[in-house]
C-alpha cells in the first residue's frame, strides 16, 4: 500500500466527492428506476440484472449468480499490483403489501394492487447509496494512481436475511481488509452514525412444509363395490393444511411461554403461498409456513428453535403427514471494530447530516395536510439534520436495553463481521416529525418519502460520500487498516463462534416465495386491481 500524506488524502476524496456531485442526477435516476421495480426477495431479476449491467460498464469483473443464487452477483475491480480489498454492498429486495407510488397520497404504483411489493427502508436508496460510494471511490483511484482492489456484492433476499450467510460460506469475503456495511435509519438514536458496540443480534429463519404422501391410507373405505375406491377415506383424510393450522395455533398459544420477556426477542411467522386453491375434493398435499425469530443470543434462538421444532413434529402427527424442515438464514451476532466505526464517522462529519431543500419540505408539508395534520415549517425530525456520534448513540440506545443485553435486532450484515473487520453505519432517511394531536403516520408516509427524489436523494449523496471517504482513508493509511484487523482478531479470538449452516448449504430459492411481475406471459403472478 502506497502512504498517502494527508493532504493527498484530502484531494483524492475531494476528487471522490466531486464525482458523486457531478453524477448525482444520474445517481437519483438509477435509484427511482430499481425503486420501481420493487421485486421481493429470491425474484429480484430485473434489479439484479440492471445492477450487473451498470457494474460491467464501470469496467468491473462481474460473476452471475454468486454462491448460487440467482439474483446475487460479486463484482470486482483492481487498480494497481497491490493495495487492501474493501467491499461494500448492495440490497435491492423489496416488501410485499406495501407498493406505494411516489406521491403525497395514499395510493399504489400505477398497474399494482396495494398489496404488491414496495421498498419500505429502502432498500433501493442502500443499494444505490453504497453504488455511489464506490463508483466515487473508483474515480478518485483512476485519477490520483490509488493502488487497491474495491469488491462489491449483490445481496439479495435480505428481508428474510438469505444471501450473506451463503457468501460468506462459499468464500466471497475472505481475504477482504475490511467492510462498509450501510443502511439507511429506522430507529433512534441510530441516525447519522455508526454503531458501537451494540451489534445486531441472532436471525433464524425456517420453512416447515407438511406433506400428506398416502391420504388413502387414513381410513379403509367402507364401501368395496365403490366405483372410486377408497375416494371417500382419501378426503376425509386432515392432509397439510390441517398440520400447518396445528403448528400455527400451537405455536401461538405458546409463544408468551418460549422466552421470558424481555431481551426485546420477536417471532413472525408467514404462511408460503403454495397448496391447492383448485382441488375440491381431495385433502390439501402440501402447505407450508414460514417462522422468523430475532433473539439477542444464540441460546435463546436455539430454544425457539427446540419449541418450533417440537411443534412442528407433533402437528404433522396429528394430520397424518410428514413434515420437512428447510433453513432460510441463521445467522450469529455481530462483533463490533472501534477502529472503523471512529474512522467512518469522522468522515460522516466530514461529509454532514443531510439537507432537506424547498421541494422535499414541500412534499413533507403536503402529506401532514391531506392527513389533517397542520403542516409544519420545518417537518422533519431534528435528527434527521444533525449528527450524533456513536459514542453518544451507543450511551442513548443503552439506556432502553438490559445491562446483559450485548446485542439487539438483527440485520444479516453480522455475518460479516465475523469474516473482515466491519463498520455498519446510518443516515437518515426522510422522516415526519410527531403528529402533536397524537398517533403514529401511516406506514405509507415513509414508503412514498423513500421514492420522492428531493426527499430521499440527501440520503444517498451522504451516504455515498461517506463510503467513498473511508474508502480513501482505508485505501492509504495502512495503519489505520493494521488497527482495524488487529481489533478484528482480537475480537474475533473472544467470540470464535463458527457459521451456524454447513458448508454445502444452499439457498432455498426454490421454495415458493411470492413473484410479481408486469411482464405479460412471465412466470410471475400479474397482480393488478383485477386480479383481488
Amino acid at each position: 500500500m502506497q502512504e498517502a500524506p494527508a493532504a493527498l488524502a484530502v484531494d483524492v476524496k475531494a476528487t471522490a466527492s466531486k464525482w458523486i456531485d457531478a453524477n448525482m442526477a444520474r445517481l437519483s435516476e438509477w435509484h427511482r428506476h430499481i425503486w420501481e421495480l420493487a421485486e421481493p426477495a429470491w425474484r429480484e431479476y430485473r434489479s439484479a440484472a440492471w445492477y450487473v449491467e451498470r457494474l460491467r460498464s464501470e469496467g468491473f469483473d462481474v460473476e452471475v449468480g454468486s454462491g448460487g443464487m440467482p439474483t446475487a452477483f460479486n463484482a470486482e475491480w483492481t487498480s494497481g499490483t497491490g493495495g487492501p480489498v474493501l467491499l461494500t454492498y448492495a440490497e435491492y429486495d423489496a416488501v410485499p403489501g406495501n407498493c406505494q407510488a411516489a406521491t403525497t397520497s395514499e395510493a399504489p404504483r400505477e398497474g399494482l394492487s396495494p398489496f404488491a411489493p414496495g421498498h419500505t427502508d429502502p432498500h433501493s436508496a442502500l443499494g444505490i447509496s453504497t453504488l455511489a460510494g464506490l463508483l466515487g471511490a473508483k474515480h478518485a483511484m483512476e485519477v490520483h494512481g490509488i493502488d487497491g482492489t474495491l469488491r462489491y456484492t449483490g445481496e439479495p433476499a435480505e428481508k428474510v436475511q438469505g444471501s450473506k450467510v451463503v457468501h460468506g460460506l462459499r468464500g466471497y469475503y475472505d481475504g477482504v481488509d475490511a467492510i462498509v456495511s450501510f443502511h439507511p435509519f429506522y430507529m433512534l438514536p441510530l441516525c447519522n452514525t455508526a454503531r458501537w458496540d451494540t451489534q445486531c443480534g441472532s436471525y433464524y429463519s425456517k420453512v416447515y412444509s407438511f406433506i400428506c404422501d398416502e391420504p388413502e391410507t387414513w381410513q379403509l373405505s367402507s364401501n368395496p363395490n365403490s366405483p372410486i375406491p377408497a375416494s371417500h377415506s382419501a378426503a376425509r383424510a386432515p392432509g397439510a393444511n390441517v398440520a400447518l393450522m396445528q403448528m400455527y395455533t400451537s405455536s401461538r398459544v405458546m409463544q408468551d411461554a418460549m422466552l421470558p420477556s424481555f431481551g426485546g426477542w420477536s417471532l413472525s411467522d408467514a404462511i408460503l403461498g403454495s397448496g391447492q386453491a383448485t382441488a375440491d375434493n381431495l385433502p390439501a398435499r402440501i402447505a407450508q409456513i414460514q417462522y422468523s425469530w430475532r433473539c439477542p443470543t444464540l441460546e435463546m434462538a436455539e430454544h425457539v428453535l427446540s419449541v418450533l421444532d417440537r411443534n412442528a413434529t407433533h402437528a404433522a402427527a396429528m394430520a397424518h403427514c410428514r413434515v420437512e424442515e428447510t433453513w432460510v438464514a441463521r445467522n450469529r451476532p455481530g462483533i463490533t471494530n472501534h477502529v472503523l466505526a471512529e474512522a467512518l464517522y469522522a468522515n460522516l462529519e466530514q461529509v454532514g447530516a443531510p439537507v432537506y431543500n424547498d421541494d422535499s419540505v414541500a412534499a413533507a408539508q403536503a402529506i401532514q395536510s391531506g392527513l389533517g395534520i397542520l403542516p409544519m415549517e420545518k417537518p422533519f425530525l431534528d435528527e434527521c439534520e444533525s449528527l450524533i456520534t456513536p459514542q453518544d448513540a451507543e450511551r442513548a440506545l443503552r439506556e432502553h436495553l438490559a445491562p446483559w443485553q450485548k446485542n439487539w435486532t438483527s440485520d444479516d450484515y453480522v455475518e460479516m463481521t465475523h469474516y473482515a473487520p466491519t463498520v455498519r453505519f446510518y443516515v437518515s432517511r426522510p422522516a415526519l416529525k410527531p403528529n402533536p394531536d397524537g398517533g403514529a403516520y401511516p406506514g405509507w408516509v415513509m414508503n412514498a418519502l423513500g421514492g420522492i427524489p428531493a426527499a430521499i436523494d440527501p440520503t444517498i449523496e451522504v451516504a455515498g460520500k461517506t463510503i467513498a471517504g473511508t474508502f480513501v482513508d482505508l485505501l492509504t493509511n495502512s495503519q489505520l487498516l493494521a488497527e482495524a484487523g488487529d481489533e478484528f482478531r482480537r475480537r474475533k479470538a473472544e467470540d470464535p463462534t463458527g457459521p451456524l449452516l454447513p458448508a454445502d448449504f444452499v439457498a432455498p430459492v426454490g421454495l415458493a416465495w411470492p413473484d410479481y411481475s408486469r411482464a405479460e406471459g412471465s412466470e410471475g403472478r400479474i397482480w393488478n386491481p383485477q386480479t383481488l
